[in-house]
């Protein structure tokens, strides 16, 4: 057996393993209030997809949540930069960073909502949920190069944008790799979980609502399969990208 194909089976096992205890489950409680068949679920999503309805909410809720991770990025990675470079503002940005770490979801939901409409509510909460893994992980990415090499590249006058490139792209690359699939994960949970609280019109959180409200048991596990492939596919994406970006940069 190849090593590809015993590298798949490690995924496809559990998953055919877990989908059966799943059916089994469901058909052991009988209700569909309670739980729904995994078939059911995939029936669901498949006739949801077939809907305008469907990608409207589907591109409402993206909108939003992406243009706060988007935000995010690239704010955490100037806080980053430069708590790499001044103790003075790591140890001023440090407070803040661990507060938004620790406040839980709900509580920043209430106190954003005062703030902005529920409409936007899910940029700022996504925003919030990724800045402090982000600028974590970024700063890291910095202060881990090692100091021997940038001392060897200024003695040998190494022009600026060649250390940036040799020394540290590839600890910012690995840095941003492990903190986005992180990251990705808390943003569209925290940003559907806003659109849950607010409910504002057209969005994934107003459909998972309606379905709490009215025991449509089938159209959650719907939509929240669908949320999870979304955060995959941005991911993969956002990796993908990012990964040939740095080896065009480190070719030419």
């Amino acid at each position: 057996m190849s090593h590809t194909t015993s590298s798949k089976l490690r995924y496809v096992i559990p998953a055919i393993v877990y989908l059966l205890l799943w059916e089994a489950l469901a058909l052991y409680l009988d209700s569909r209030v309670l739980l729904v068949s995994p078939v059911e679920v995939a029936t669901r999503l498949i006739e949801l997809s077939g809907t305008a309805e469907f990608w409207f909410s589907v591109l409402f809720s993206i909108e939003r949540i992406f243009l706060g991770l988007i935000i995010a990025i690239a704010v955490s990675f100037i806080s980053g930069v430069l708590s790499a470079r001044f103790t003075f503002f790591r140890d001023m940005i440090e407070p803040v960073v661990m507060t938004m770490k620790a406040t839980p979801v709900a509580s920043i939901v209430i106190l954003v909502l005062i703030w902005v409409s529920s409409r936007n509510l899910s940029v700022v909460i996504s925003f919030m949920m990724v800045f402090p893994v982000m600028h974590t992980s970024f700063y890291e990415g910095i202060a881990n190069v090692d100091i021997s090499y940038l001392e060897m590249a200024k003695v040998y006058g190494v022009r600026p944008w060649k250390r940036i490139r040799y020394l540290y792209l590839p600890g910012l690359a690995q840095s941003f790799e492990s903190g986005i699939t992180i990251a990705l994960g808390l943003c569209f949970k925290s940003g559907i979980a806003a659109e849950v609280i607010a409910v504002p019109d057209g969005s994934i959180g107003e459909k998972l609502y309606e379905a709490k409200l009215y025991l449509a048991t089938a159209d959650l596990f719907a939509w929240t399969l669908s949320i999870i492939i979304l955060a995959k596919v941005f991911e993969k994406g956002l990796l993908f990208i990012t990964g040939r970006l740095i080896r065009k940069m480190e070719i030419s």
